[in-house]
């Protein structure tokens, strides 16, 4: 296929050249309509580019398939059999892929690492999950994916579960065994979903980690605005091999999906594959020897230590990792990633992606360079030069091994989430049973699930973590002073 033709963005520059008059939404009618405050500081082309799928981009009928060839280029390109475009992120899009495979009071074995767009998943379908342990680094104290035989036992104990979804990569780069996976789940003629929203750049360069289509996945869900060039919430999902129809899979993403597309969102989709295809491997070749470069710099300042292949893969942990994202040990400073984190965006006005008891994360693309990584290394520096006062009246967060981490899943999230509840005092929660989902964000995996049952280790987690800066923006109450619990 003719990878420098881009179908979304040739049918944007046509539709201006061609003069068309919208009488249609949005109502802004391209700017014309606009705050002008707003468009001098959001800048004429977001509006002007802001325009109908159907009756704007494309005719009433689609019948133009702009969208349709710009998927079919995409799916050329990382060699899916399928792709699909969505505006509304991977949150969508692993909701659809899990719909494809599972219905209601169906069971699905997944990983207890997903993302809270998974359980989200649960709750609004009823699919049953039949939760697979990950496995905990007990030194870094915390979690990679689930091995492929801890899979393999979940399986064997729910023989009619339907399929199986894993988290590859996790937000901190470390990679499942997909392979391995695909495989034993094949075997059972299943299909293997992969939440791979952080590896849309991994298609694109061969010293970059196994894609879950090339390790032979059933469906893979990526984010392209998360490493890759698109505008937030630009995801794709793709698809192939016979286990799951092309059909059903639009079918359940047409259940979520918005009848209100974002042309640039769309285009931005298109953008970042005809830019993968066409320099791709030179740009990751760049990214690549600069992350090894920061990683060499970080490692040198005192007190930071950057998580390698030494830290991440091996028995019992992952199997592979992705060294952009670049994820930094602050405990040796004697104080948290949270704190470390605040500290940077108000002295330094850099923002780290990652932030969690010990750790800090900066995520490195193809669109950074010595300009931008140079700053960074001089925050970082600072940073170990105020260890002092970043640890003064430090509190303490008191973090549960692997197994104190995992809480019974006594009542089926759905049934949970929308049961009769009260909220009760954190005190007097333990024994109870979750009705609501609680999240430290990011990375976005729930600590607690409805349906779970307290545990006293769980809420001193998340009661320490708050007081010592952890974010918890899905909690009914977010000072955590009370729980919602079953009746």
């Amino acid at each position: 296929m003719d990878h420098t033709q881009a179908p979304v963005l040739e049918a944007l520059r046509r539709y201006h050249d061609e003069g068309q008059l919208p009488f249609t939404p949005p109502g802004h009618k391209q700017a014309r309509g606009a705050d002008p405050r707003a468009r001098a500081l959001l800048g004429e082309a977001t509006y002007r580019s802001d325009l109908l799928a159907s009756g704007g981009l494309d005719d009433r009928r689609m019948t133009g398939n702009v969208l349709k060839r710009a998927e079919e280029l995409m799916a050329d390109a990382v060699h899916a059999e399928h792709t699909f475009f969505t505006t509304c992120g991977s949150s969508l899009s692993v909701k659809a892929a899990m719909l494809a495979v599972a219905g209601p009071g169906e069971q699905l074995i997944l990983g207890r690492d997903a993302h809270k767009s998974v359980i989200s998943g649960l709750i609004l379908s009823g699919i049953e999950p039949v939760w697979v342990d990950p496995q905990w680094d007990a030194e870094q104290r915390f979690a990679h994916a689930p091995g492929p035989e801890a899979f393999e036992e979940a399986l064997a104990r729910h023989p009619d579960a339907r399929g199986a979804l894993v988290t590859s990569p996790t937000p901190y780069g470390s990679c499942a065994d997909l392979g391995r996976l695909a495989e034993l789940f094949h075997a059972h003629d299943l299909p293997l979903l992969v939440d791979e929203a952080w590896g849309a750049h991994l298609p694109f360069h061969s010293a970059l980690p196994s894609w879950a289509m090339d390790a032979g996945a059933d469906v893979c869900v990526t984010s392209i605005h998360k490493m890759g060039s698109g505008l937030e919430q630009g995801s794709v999902f793709h698809l192939q091999g016979p286990l799951i129809e092309p059909t059903t899979l639009q079918s359940r993403a047409d259940l979520f999906g918005t009848t209100s597309p974002s042309v640039p969102i769309f285009a931005g989709l298109d953008a970042w594959r005809r830019q993968m295809v066409l320099h791709g491997e030179e740009l990751l070749d760049g990214a690549l020897r600069l992350a090894a470069e920061v990683r060499t710099d970080i490692e040198k300042i005192p007190g930071l230590h950057v998580l390698g292949y030494d830290d991440l893969v091996g028995t019992g942990l992952s199997v592979d990792f992705d060294p952009l994202p670049t994820v930094i040990d602050v405990s040796s400073l004697g104080t948290t990633g949270y704190r470390a984190a605040d500290w940077l965006r108000r002295e330094h006005r850099v923002d780290m992606h990652l932030a969690d008891h010990r750790r800090i994360s900066a995520q490195l693309t193809h669109a950074d360079s010595p300009e931008t990584t140079g700053p960074l290394l001089d925050a970082l520096r600072d940073l170990a030069e105020h260890a002092d006062e970043l640890a003064a009246g430090l509190p303490d967060i008191v973090v549960p091994s692997g197994d104190e981490m995992r809480m019974e899943q006594a009542v089926r999230p759905r049934e949970a989430y929308f049961g009769p509840a009260d909220a009760v005092p954190i005190e007097r929660a333990v024994g109870r049973i979750a009705a609501e989902m609680i999240t430290p964000y990011p990375p976005g995996i729930p600590a607690v699930l409805p349906g779970e049952r307290f545990t006293q280790p769980v809420l001193d987690y998340l009661r320490t973590g708050l007081h010592a800066g952890m974010n918890l923006p899905d909690a009914d109450d977010p000072e955590l002073r009370t729980i919602r619990v079953l009746h």
